[in-house]
């Protein structure tokens, strides 16, 4: 189902989702009416019969009738471990406001991995939000470390939000500002 259809879904079965930009956790019930406003990455934003938006993880996506997105397209191994591979699984993860990936959008300020004794790879992240009251930040986060956590190879995921310097629409790729109509 295409992105902002307007046309109202009713809810298959209770599910949970998170408040827009809030981050509060709610459980929308079955037969309540959303509209599907974004389905990027593996998440979909509605919009409630109230007015708020919300997001739906993939796990409940077939509560709107949707089916989860997978994340890559390709099942890397532990040999082809590197930092260009974290960085595009974090291409995955779509601020659900914003029609754009964390990545393109600026909020990844630092991502290095380091070589445990195991072999496995430690890899720290750095991220922040476009506000620092933005309550989708623990949201993103915990996102981002799951999929991370995912990548063969990888044996411990560090996500630390940073505040400084301050995000600003600067830090946007070029894709990322056409998009949005900066340019």
């Amino acid at each position: 189902m295409p992105t902002n259809t307007k046309v109202p879904i009713s809810l298959s079965r209770d599910c949970q989702a998170t408040l827009i930009p809030g981050g509060e956790t709610i459980t929308l019930a079955k037969g309540q009416a959303v509209v599907l406003t974004q389905a990027l990455g593996s998440s979909f934003t509605v919009m409630t019969e109230d007015g708020y938006l919300a997001r739906i993880a993939t796990e409940d996506a077939d509560a709107i009738g949707q089916s989860g997105v997978v994340a890559a397209a390709s099942s890397p191994t532990a040999a082809e471990f590197g930092t260009d591979l974290v960085m595009e699984v974090l291409k995955t993860i779509f601020d659900p406001e914003i029609p754009v990936n964390v990545v393109d959008l600026g909020l990844i300020y630092g991502c290095d991995s380091h070589l445990l004794p195991d072999g496995s790879h430690h890899v720290k992240i750095q991220m922040s939000m476009t506000a620092p009251g933005c309550g989708m930040g623990d949201v993103l986060r915990q996102e981002a470390a799951a999929k991370v956590e995912s990548l063969p190879g990888v044996g411990k995921v560090d996500i630390e939000l940073v505040w400084d310097p301050p995000w600003d629409t600067s830090r946007m790729s070029d894709a990322a500002r056409l998009q949005l109509g900066f340019y």
